[in-house]
């Protein structure tokens, strides 16, 4: 016996200094046909030559309450030759006599899909304990070494300091202001109680749907990994994890609601007294709820452009390539809005008309940013300019781009600083000339260079002597008729 126990501690501690595998092979073991009422049943999946990195939640059998799931591995060396396999087991427990059917059912492992075959199972009276000589309904083979078989572990919850959140950074916006949702799961620094995500891309789309405003521009922060983050919260030091952040600039007035929040999580039970065969700890799931939260969206102030005009802090950034120019040579210049906000939807400045200044549309460029709980960036209208008169231009004159600060509650307004000096001769009459006159001018072309008058002449007299020639006939016709009658 000492021989074998020596055995399988060395194969155990090669397990760290596995060589060469096989490809990997998955395989299930179902517990007895028949059990007691006091004894457990188990499904058993081994992987070979593999680690279980990834699986889904093993299917439901009536008549049975899961118990939790542990997992083991071993290692096998024969020849040279090294083969590994790890498992999950997991445990069920009868809560009543009877036949049942566990049914055929499918299991994500690693992200691949495994069907296997259910079978009937009979729960039978409890046993005794020295009749049973199983454990789960499986034959335990450490009984050969120590002559028992082992006990089933006790596992115990450990109390959390964890809690899921839904966070706004205002409870109250004007309409088209952003305000940031963020979505995440606290620890405490001193939490105990071990925690894992359980699905957390299905369980997001969900909860996306309760939570998004119907009538809101999004603009999503694209969380893609879960990372941990320290805060601190009242003076206490916590773990974060950030699941889903984005900024909503409602369209309108009125309220936004969002509900508590479900969010369910893995939380392992641990051993009592963990043994150095048995599994450390058992996969149970708890569910938290985050506190419910409304938004008052308030409508703008007065304003003749109030439903226009964009919302947030914005400053005027200008690119000028020439301060002097000459009369009807072409420059460009940029207007830029940056600040915090919906950039996404800046409209272009106000163009304020002039007889001496020509422009075109603009070119658009813009930049936004996410993070640190706010949308910011910058929006550039590129204009082209020609200015055909000389002097000194104030582009302030021209230009002009109005937005409602939600921080000072009040309207302002954007206006150019630059001063142009335009050089050279007057080119208002050649810019003129230039222009499409339209109207009677573009028939010009077209058109002969007779009379109008002496046309219409033609065609009147033409029309005369048909007629005249119409009532020649008309009498002769008359008088042969009256010569023959």
């Amino acid at each position: 016996m000492t021989k074998t126990l020596l055995t399988s501690v060395l194969v155990f501690v090669l397990s760290f200094f596995a060589g060469k595998v096989v490809a990997q092979e998955v395989t299930v073991e179902l517990g007895s046909d028949q059990i007691g009422l006091n004894e457990t049943f188990t499904i058993k999946i081994s992987v070979a030559n593999e680690k279980i990195k990834s699986y889904d939640q093993f299917p439901d059998i009536p008549g049975f309450q899961k118990q939790g799931v542990s997992q083991s591995s071993s290692m096998n060396v024969i020849n040279g030759q090294v083969t590994s396999s790890n498992s999950i087991i997991q445990y069920y427990k009868p809560t009543k006599k009877g036949e049942f059917q566990l049914p055929s059912f499918s299991i994500n492992i690693n992200g691949q899909n495994f069907d296997f075959q259910g079978k009937k199972i009979t729960v039978t009276d409890a046993v005794s304990n020295q009749n049973s000589g199983r454990s789960g309904g499986l034959f335990d083979p450490f009984s050969d070494f120590f002559g028992r078989a082992e006990e089933e572990p006790e596992y115990i919850e450990l109390d959390d300091e964890a809690f899921f959140s839904v966070t706004v950074d205002k409870e109250e916006i004007y309409a088209r202001e952003g305000f940031t949702v963020a979505l995440a799961f606290y620890m405490s620094e001193t939490n105990q109680a071990p925690f894992n995500f359980y699905k957390p891309g299905e369980q997001l789309d969900k909860v996306l749907k309760q939570i998004k405003p119907s009538n809101a521009w999004e603009e999503n922060y694209n969380i893609t990994n879960i990372e941990p983050e320290q805060v601190t919260i009242n003076g206490k030091r916590w773990v974060r994890y950030k699941v889903y952040e984005a900024t909503f600039f409602p369209f309108s007035e009125g309220t936004i609601e969002i509900p508590s929040i479900p969010w369910e999580m893995i939380k392992y039970r641990v051993a009592r007294n963990p043994s150095f065969f048995g599994a450390s700890r058992q996969e149970d799931f708890k569910t938290f709820y985050s506190s419910p939260k409304t938004v008052t969206v308030k409508p703008l102030p007065p304003h003749p452009l109030r439903n226009e005009v964009a919302v947030g802090q914005f400053q005027l950034r200008e690119n000028i390539t020439d301060l002097e120019v000459e009369t009807g040579q072409g420059f460009n210049y940029n207007f830029g809005v940056t600040g915090v906000g919906n950039i996404n939807s800046l409209p272009a400045p106000k163009l304020i008309s002039g007889a001496n200044l020509n422009t075109y549309d603009p070119n658009v460029r813009q930049q936004i940013n996410r993070g640190y709980g706010r949308v910011s960036g910058i929006k550039e209208f590129s204009y082209y300019l020609t200015i055909n008169e000389p002097g000194d231009v104030n582009l302030a004159n021209h230009f002009e781009w109005i937005y409602f600060d939600p921080e000072q509650a009040a309207y302002d307004t954007l206006k150019p600083s630059a001063q142009i000096r335009v050089v050279g001769e007057s080119k208002t009459n050649q810019a003129i000339s230039n222009q499409r006159l339209g109207g009677v001018y573009d028939r010009i072309g077209t058109e002969d260079n007779e009379f109008s008058n002496e046309r219409y002449k033609y065609y009147f007299g033409t029309a005369i002597n048909v007629l005249l020639l119409a009532v020649l006939i008309l009498l002769a016709i008359i008088i042969l008729r009256k010569n023959n009658g």
